[in-house]
């Protein structure tokens, strides 16, 4: 291989790796950093003390981490309030009481405020939640004291908000939005947060109407690494996550920006979110946004922030960003389209384009989008299969998954290259290269009417036309120049290859190896330079796969720092003085086994139902525990009268020892005409099946009571089973358990490592 054409091919391999280191920072300010920016070594230190910890809504722990934030507002010079009250969700079914911690600096004009926000509880599950959200609060934290420290004075208002009891349905938000008075007068709001422990900090806009003035604005704001792209708005809109921006914008219809980082997803919601864990660039990385951004959004014009128009944006090296109206879209498609046709008929003029060899160049094309496909498809199916406990990572993302990643991306750009070695000889490059460019005309035509957010694909289509016209007119090029104009498709789509399986679990790593040989057809007139080692440069991928599954062979195990998530459950049945050991598992280990045993019965031929989880994981296995006598939840009547044809009862349900949730049911078709939880009525599905018999899920907060009350037709008479969970069978008076090894962790987004009692609630007649 010439010198050029290796000096060429190690560039573009620096280019991938810029593409996607360089969208951070790569070093953090320290604590000699000048008071007035932010450090991320002085952020650092609040979040030690946050994340001690796990802190789920109504924990002690959650108490000492807002007395701890309300200290911590006071010498910064600013006088904090809280705002508590309950929060009842109608189609969640849920009511809880958070506490908001609020704070602002006041402004000399004060039209619109600035509000900047994130969330202070962690998950139920017992995360410390470093990242998610203290990195949001000290980020916030570090840049007020950072903001103040300069004595600017804002023309805006800056509200300060930590919210609570966002992981249980963005409650602290929706108590805000609804009933705050600052809340009415808002103009901006800026949210952080986190959903992983590393990683790139995206930017994701939140509106009703176009996003122009937002993207417009930002970009005047100036951050240093700016990561936002309107496709994955346009994704984000389409998918059902929520956060608590999504409560201002919906309720409040107040527009918002929100940053966060999703790397290192295996740590989310885990004991893994904990100080020793976080990337201390992701936190420098979301300290860079902020600065700017309250530098100049509270000096800005904020009743101009809405606006009807969208923007297609996309971030870029150097530039930083790249925006333009959706306007444009169908003009700059037409345009490519005109173009690409245009070469088409030059080529044949020239006698350089062969129609046989271009249909004959489709077939490679196709060959190697077929096969990456069913390489990321069934791949991960067969991995799953060797390695069956890694369905226990309910994130859907491995330990070892950016080596998976490399592997699959390897592995596909192998077989690519295999495949275009057997048709090399009887087509020429510049017939090779209609193929893919037909597939992204195509692409992009579709997109311009159905994903608009993409639409910025576009751009290195446009740059490798200029690469077909190149090669029109000269068959053999300097593969400099074709790396040159290659640049646009390795920054934009190359970050996108990595992104998408973390940001939906490697059982979309398909998505990856497609884009892969689609982005391979891209650069084509790069990669065609090298083809009198086509042969070598895949068997130097095959190789490089290898080496990459075998990296990740030997990372599969689970360790001190990839700890095995497992779960354990005792359940009490009070009313037939039974008692069950219950597991989310469907791998047991050592400890587990302890309880469940080694010849373990499924959990359905012992229990009829369970309640699901975020990934709608239900119990696996079960064994008969133990019964003991523990502390449960006390009803009392209250009120129980028929007047004329209605039955009007009210009951109390009270603590004699502390739980974390109660989940009531009613056990047969019920129609209340009247429906209240501690005096907030229920509006709305007052109609209940034995299918869908949930009445409510109550997050306590310290040892509340529960106050039911309820009005129906004379002669019914509801039966109610309550379920009371509290988080605390590892540490409890009555069942002894044992400490996990250090190689184990509580599995996240179920209710876990919890003692549940399960009782009935029947008022048979009036009183």
């Amino acid at each position: 291989m010439k010198n050029i054409h290796v000096v060429s091919f190690l560039l573009l391999l620096g280019l991938i790796y810029y593409s996607i280191s360089g969208l951070m920072p790569q070093k953090i300010s320290s604590l000699k950093t000048p008071t007035t920016e932010f450090s991320t070594e002085r952020a650092l230190v609040p979040l030690r003390e946050i994340s001690k910890t796990p802190h789920y809504v109504g924990s002690p722990e959650n108490k000492n981490v807002r007395e701890f934030l309300m200290k911590s507002l006071k010498n910064l010079g600013l006088s904090p309030e809280t705002q508590k009250g309950y929060v009842f969700d109608e189609k969640r079914k849920t009511l809880s009481q958070p506490i908001n911690i609020i704070a602002k600096i006041k402004g000399y004009e004060s039209q619109k405020a600035l509000l900047i926000f994130s969330h202070y509880d962690s998950a139920l599950t017992p995360s410390f939640g470093a990242s998610d959200a203290g990195s949001g609060v000290v980020t916030i934290l570090e840049s007020v004291r950072a903001f103040i420290a300069s004595g600017e004075k804002p023309k805006n208002d800056i509200i300060i908000l930590f919210t609570d009891a966002e992981e249980i349905g963005l409650v602290g938000a929706k108590l805000f939005v609804r009933s705050h008075r600052w809340a009415k007068n808002i103009g901006l709001a800026i949210n952080f947060e986190a959903r992983g422990s590393g990683g790139p900090s995206s930017m994701i806009v939140e509106t009703n109407q176009g996003n122009k003035n937002l993207i417009q604005n930002f970009i005047k704001s100036n951050p240093r690494f700016p990561v936002a792209s309107s496709l994955l708005y346009s994704i984000y809109k389409m998918l059902p996550n929520d956060t608590d921006s999504t409560i201002f914008r919906k309720e409040g219809n107040i527009d918002g920006l929100f940053f966060a980082f999703i790397d290192d997803h295996f740590d989310y919601h885990t004991a893994g979110d904990n100080i020793n864990r976080i990337d201390h660039n992701s936190l420098q990385h979301q300290g860079s946004y902020l600065v700017p951004l309250m530098n100049y959004f509270s000096m800005a014009d904020l009743n101009k922030i809405k606006s009807e128009e969208d923007y297609v944006y996309t971030n870029f090296p150097f530039v930083k960003m790249i925006a333009y109206p959706f306007n444009w879209i169908m003009p700059s498609t037409s345009i490519a389209f005109l173009l690409f046709g245009g070469l088409i008929f030059f080529g044949f003029r020239k006698k350089k384009l062969n129609l046989p060899q271009i249909l004959r160049g489709f077939i490679p094309f196709i060959l190697a989008l077929l096969a990456s496909f069913l390489i990321g498809f069934y791949g991960w199916q067969i991995i799953l299969k060797i390695y069956p406990h890694y369905n226990e990572i309910l994130q859907g993302f491995t330990y070892n998954g950016h080596t998976y990643i490399a592997f699959f991306i390897s592995l596909t750009v192998a077989i690519t290259w295999y495949i275009y070695s057997n048709f090399e000889k009887n087509i020429t490059s510049v017939n090779f290269f209609v193929a893919p460019l037909f597939v992204w005309l195509t692409i992009n035509i579709i997109i311009a009417f159905y994903l608009k957010g993409a639409a910025y694909f576009i751009l290195p289509f446009f740059f490798s036309l200029l690469s077909f016209w190149l090669m029109l007119k000269n068959e053999n090029n300097n593969p400099l120049i074709h790396l040159l104009i290659a640049i646009p498709a390795v920054f934009i789509f190359c970050p996108l290859i990595q992104t998408f399986p973390i940001g939906l679990g490697l059982k979309m790593i398909s998505i990856s190896t497609v884009f892969t040989v689609l982005v391979f057809g891209l650069i084509l007139s790069f990669f065609r330079e090298f083809s009198e080692k086509i042969h070598l440069i895949a068997k130097g991928f095959f190789i490089l796969s290898a080496f990459l599954f075998t990296q990740a062979h030997f990372k599969s195990d689970f360790n001190k720092d990839r700890k095995k998530p497992n779960s354990l459950i005792y359940f009490q049945d009070f009313d037939n003085n039974e008692a069950y050991w219950l597991t989310y598992d469907s791998i047991l280990d050592s400890w587990t086994r302890n309880y469940i045993g080694s010849k373990p019965k499924k959990a359905s031929s012992i229990l009829a139902s369970a309640p699901g989880s975020k990934y709608n994981s239900g119990y696996k296995y079960a064994a008969v525990a133990p019964l003991k006598l523990i502390p449960h939840y006390q009803n009392t009547l209250i009120l129980d009268t028929v007047i004329g044809k209605q039955r009007k009862v009210s009951f109390t349900m009270t603590a004699n020892k502390k739980a974390n949730v109660l989940r009531l049911y009613v056990d047969k078709k019920t129609v209340f005409e009247k429906l209240s939880f501690n005096g907030l009525a229920v509006k709305e599905n007052l109609s209940f099946s034995k299918s869908k018999n949930r009445l409510l899920t109550f997050y306590v907060s310290g040892l509340d009571s529960l106050k039911v009350s309820y009005t129906v037709s004379e002669g019914v008479i509801p039966e109610f089973t309550l379920l009371e969970y509290s988080f605390d069978l590892m540490n409890n008076p009555w069942i002894d358990i044992k400490k996990r090894s250090d190689k184990m962790m509580p599995k996240p987004f179920v209710f876990n490592d919890a003692i549940v009692i399960k009782q009935k609630i029947n008022f048979s007649s009036v009183k």
